[in-house]
């Protein structure tokens, strides 16, 4: 109920809600939604029409089909990598903040290490010589993904550790698996929310960048994997709209989509950005 009043009260959250739910359903209905096989040849590069919506593709597939398919392979790659991202990460954030000293340093010298590391040529050194899958992908994603929410969680971890509730429960005899669980996790779940759509919606852009420069998936659809297929098959060349901008702008407006959840939501536990959110 709680995080109903907050996106109802939020519009940034609610516009997000609404973009983000909108793909969601769509995702989840694609098999019933679909007009035409996405995987079936016919009559190639026809204009949009009443039996092709968005027209077809270079060996006949209908691309509103396709459209409908990629949204289940893009939003199921980001959330998934995002799953797990955030799980390392508030686990490494929440040790390390509430344990401290020796704990710490050792968590967070891991942390700065795999965040010097830059995420996207990893990503592609590991797909071009591991066989690409959406599994492959959505691990290596989710795991160069993790320290900034590792940092983050671990910061507001070391501020309420010293809060009076939490060493009221302590003096009480509260162990440290009760007090982690019971009075610093269900504080920090704003945050934890706000990083967890902010890597969902990287895990998507890469997955549009990696499969855009050829290294993703061939057997499944997704919205990047149409954006390659318009690059490398003349789609730009011979100016069919209605194959490339389609899958862009989808891809655009999930994004916009998850940003404003994560701003709206990172806004209630940050005064400060909520006041610049305001203006």
């Amino acid at each position: 109920m709680r995080l109903v009043r907050v996106i109802r009260s939020n519009p940034l959250v609610f516009s997000g809600v609404a973009i983000v739910g909108i793909f969601g359903i769509v995702a989840i209905l694609a098999d019933i939604m679909m007009p035409h096989d996405p995987w079936g040849y016919g009559q190639p590069f026809l204009a949009p029409s009443r039996l092709h919506l968005l027209g077809t593709n270079d060996v006949g597939q209908d691309i509103f089909s396709e459209l409908l398919l990629g949204s289940r392979t893009s939003l199921l790659i980001g959330f998934s990598a995002g799953i797990l991202a955030v799980v390392i990460g508030v686990f490494i954030g929440m040790i390390a903040g509430f344990r401290g000293g020796l704990i710490d340093n050792l968590l967070m010298g891991m942390t700065d290490v795999v965040l010097v590391i830059p995420a996207l040529p990893l990503v592609i050194l590991l797909t071009v010589y591991v066989r690409s899958n959406i599994w492959l992908i959505v691990a290596v994603i989710g795991l160069v993904s993790w320290p900034n929410t590792a940092r983050v969680i671990r910061s507001q971890v070391l501020t309420i550790r010293q809060s009076g509730y939490v060493e009221s429960a302590r003096a009480l005899g509260a162990d440290d698996g009760w007090l982690m669980l019971r009075h610093i996790l269900p504080n920090v779940m704003p945050l934890i929310l706000a990083k967890f759509v902010l890597v969902v919606a990287v895990a998507m852009l890469m997955e549009a960048s990696l499969s855009f420069l050829g290294l993703g998936d061939p057997s499944t659809k997704s919205w990047g994997m149409m954006l390659r297929y318009a690059y490398a098959r003349g789609g730009f060349v011979r100016g069919l709209w209605w194959w490339y901008t389609p899958p862009g702008l989808c891809i655009g407006l999930c994004i916009l989509g998850l940003m404003f959840i994560s701003f709206g939501v990172e806004a209630k536990s940050d005064p400060r950005l909520k006041r610049v959110l305001d203006r």
